[in-house]
């Protein structure tokens, strides 16, 4: 079953990836393939790696103390 926390943990680091890589790509005005790219790899690293991360589990021993 997918959790929505590791989904939209995932979501929120493919957003912030893609816009710090867009944003930095169209600083000339021009969008090129190779910037493209670069995007697309960038989101779906993203993506994979942060959902592939689980979520830290509260501490047991003292509760709602989760780090």
């Amino acid at each position: 079953m997918i959790r929505v926390s590791s989904a939209a943990k995932a979501l929120v680091a493919a957003l912030a990836a893609g816009a710090g890589v867009a944003a930095t790509a169209v600083q000339d005005s021009v969008f090129t393939t190779g910037e493209t790219v670069t995007t697309v790899l960038a989101i779906l690293g993203a993506l994979g790696i942060t959902y592939a991360v689980p979520n830290r589990q509260p501490d047991r021993a003292t509760p709602g103390q989760g780090l």
